[in-house]
């Protein structure tokens, strides 16, 4: 290896000549010079210790020359890769690597690359596959696995390749259903194409145009009457029987009734509909005799008494699931059962899906209120700028007098410095602490006596300019909080003792320094409602208790307040001022107060401190709600019993709604038809 880094070395300045020379060159090289040598050549070799040091000279020449072809194959694999042909140069790498596995770095570097290549090929196959360029995608995703076998990408992008072919058979095959019409098979294969791809937008499209092409909204609809269900007819009975007043109905639409063992035909009916639809008639008919109907097919209707065991028997029930993207599932399943009265509901928290069975009008009318419900929360971008502006001035002049006189009570002592030997070398003198005491106040002197504090004078000012600006943004949902910290947080230690005596302590940490909390609420109307807490605190002075425990006194200025803006308006906040001004003077008694003179035996310090805090608040509101239309907000929902898309009424048949794509021959409104009523019967 060391053989192996020099030659690197040497072939950095071109003086290697093995790095530019192939193994079939190097060959003849070396039985060239192994005869100029004799004492080297194993041949010829006279000792066994001249044949063990030719071999180590041949080994230490075959690492060095492994050494140099996997440089040279590195650097023109760099070369290569530079020059933009990743290919080449990797496979130039991967052959350097081959040739020497024991090469680090050689296989570091193949590796980097490698994986810088399969991302390149991977964004590429991602994009053709995108814009369903299948042959080209499948063809750069087997390239990355022919670089890099476990790749799961690759292998998941091949799987979808192939379903993405079957998806473009079964598109041509919906294409060609629609062009002749056919739409349940074109929705078939398109909601097959969904169920493999939910996100194919193109399969998506063509589904919309089905579904308008059909006239209905939503994939599972009931049977819908023909055009005879919309001609206009009068019909005046007075007191007839339900069986009579059908036939008529049946003769004049051919319509067909299927009736519920338990309708009673014998009960007599009275209606008045003059120049009205047979759908509206029917309604009304249906309405005014507690009866219930069901859709068979183009030309049937079911009617049965409308108690609640038929409806359990004859209504259709259907389940929806709504993957809810920005409202809470809890909330719009309780919204939907107020509102719809539906029962049977499931909430999936971690899927935030709500999934509901229910009859099909309920199921529209739940639909019509998750549109309205599920719409983004507003969001606002809160730009803060907080300036903290302090100012200080310090001065101190005058002469530091002692203050305090003691008497030290210390007594010499000779010590004497031992040698190894045990002899005395030296004698020195040394003073202990020893207790006060008579001997000691009868012999004081100026050594025995100490002053405090050290006398000097005092000539100082200072003065600190200091300003802090924090300028955050914040990004924050509608009604919800966000916190500003710019500051530390200082640790407490508090003790705990025990009934038995065992101390614990425990650490807690307080906040110091700029807390800014907010909360935004947007209104439609584009302003920002702001509900804004600031509080500013600093370290006063440190206390110790009497166990040795550290605790901080803090000083703190709080402002709280609620603003509404306009988007882009920016609002200050200022006024929390500090100023502090301080005097102090130590003095001489007596000496201290002489006029002018006095100055001599005192000093005095004077400080000055003011602070100023404010603060700048502009909100950007970067989605606000969207106001929905108005047929979005109010619609029809039925009656308290049951939900239902049109209330009951009766209007001509040019005023309904055509459900069905017809032919112009069905769609001629017939002449009305008056139907006599019958002779008048007693009610007794």
């Amino acid at each position: 290896m060391a053989s192996r880094l020099d030659c690197r070395q040497y072939d950095e300045l071109h003086l290697c000549p093995l790095a530019t020379t192939t193994p079939t060159e190097i060959r003849p090289m070396i039985a060239t010079l192994m005869p100029t040598f004799p004492r080297m050549n194993p041949m010829r070799a006279s000792s066994p210790r001249n044949a063990v040091f030719v071999l180590l000279t041949l080994f230490v020449l075959a690492l060095v020359l492994a050494g140099c072809a996997s440089d040279n194959g590195l650097k023109q694999g760099n070369k290569l890769i530079a020059e933009g042909k990743p290919r080449e140069g990797l496979a130039e790498l991967k052959s350097a690597m081959q040739k020497n596995p024991d090469d680090l770095h050689v296989r570091t570097a193949y590796v980097r690359q490698r994986d810088q290549l399969i991302g390149q090929l991977l964004a590429q196959a991602d994009a053709a596959l995108r814009t369903e360029q299948m042959d080209a995608a499948q063809s750069l995703y087997r390239e990355v696995l022919g670089l890099h076998p476990e790749n799961p990408r690759a292998a998941d992008g091949l799987a979808n390749v192939e379903i993405g072919r079957r998806n473009q058979v079964l598109l041509a095959d919906a294409e060609a259903a629609m062009k002749r019409d056919d739409l349940e098979v074109a929705r078939g294969k398109l909601r097959a194409i969904l169920a493999r791809e939910p996100s194919h937008q193109t399969a998506r499209a063509l589904l919309v145009q089905v579904e308008e092409k059909a006239g209905r909204g939503g994939l599972l609809e009931s049977p819908q009457l023909t055009a005879a269900f919309r001609k206009t007819v009068t019909l005046e009975f007075r007191d007839a029987p339900l069986k009579l007043v059908f036939d008529a109905v049946s003769r004049q639409s051919g319509l067909k009734f299927v009736f519920d063992k338990d309708v009673r035909l014998d009960q007599k009916t009275t209606l008045f509909a003059p120049n009205t639809s047979i759908a509206d008639a029917i309604d009304m008919l249906l309405a005014t005799n507690q009866l219930g109907k069901k859709t068979l097919s183009g030309n049937a209707l079911l009617l049965y008494p409308n108690t609640p065991a038929k409806q359990r028997d004859y209504q259709d029930m259907i389940v929806r699931a709504f993957f809810l993207a920005n409202a809470d599932a809890k909330q719009t399943m309780a919204m939907i059962k107020t509102m719809v009265k539906t029962k049977d509901a499931h909430v999936d928290d971690k899927l935030n899906l709500l999934v509901i069975r229910d009859t099909p009008e309920a199921v529209r009318l739940a639909e019509k209120l998750v549109k309205v419900a599920d719409r983004p929360e507003p969001e606002v971008m809160l730009e803060v700028e907080i300036l903290e502006v302090k100012r200080s001035k310090l001065q101190e002049l005058g002469v530091q007098w002692p203050t305090q006189f003691s008497v030290l009570a210390k007594r010499e002592v000779p010590v004497q410095t031992v040698s190894g030997t045990g002899s005395a070398v030296a004698t020195n003198t040394q003073f202990i602490d020893v207790p006060m005491s008579l001997d000691l106040l009868t012999h004081i002197r100026g050594s025995t006596i100490g002053i405090s504090p050290t006398p000097g004078v005092i000539a100082s000012k200072t003065d600190g300019d200091v300003n802090i600006l924090a300028n955050p943004r914040i990004r924050v949902k509608n009604k919800e909080k966000a916190k500003v910290h710019v500051g530390d947080k200082v640790p407490v230690i508090t003790s705990n003792v025990t009934s038995t005596g065992v101390t614990s302590e425990s650490v807690s940490f307080l906040d110091v320094g700029l807390k800014l909390d907010v909360e935004p609420q947007v209104y439609l109307e584009g302003e920002v409602g702001i509900k804004v807490g600031l509080e500013v605190s600093n370290i006063v002075q440190q206390i110790k208790t009497a166990t040795g425990t550290l605790t901080y006194q803090l000083g703190s200025r709080n402002a709280t307040t609620t603003l509404r803006l306009k988007d882009g308006e920016t609002q200050v906040l200022a006024g929390l001022i500090s100023d502090e001004e301080r005097a102090s003077a130590s003095k001489v008694p007596g000496l201290g107060d002489i006029p002018i003179l006095g100055r001599l035996f005192s000093s005095h310090r004077d400080e000055n401190s003011k602070s100023e805090i404010v603060l700048l608040i502009t909100p950007r509101i970067l989605r606000n709600i969207e106001r929905p239309e108005l047929a979005d907000i109010e619609f029809f929902a039925g009656t308290e019993s049951s939900a239902a898309s049109q209330p009951l009424r009766l209007r001509p048949a040019l005023s309904i709604p055509q459900r069905m794509q017809e032919s112009p021959a069905e769609e001629i409104v017939e002449p009305q038809i008056d139907v006599p009523p019958p002779p008048a019967v007693d009610a007794k």
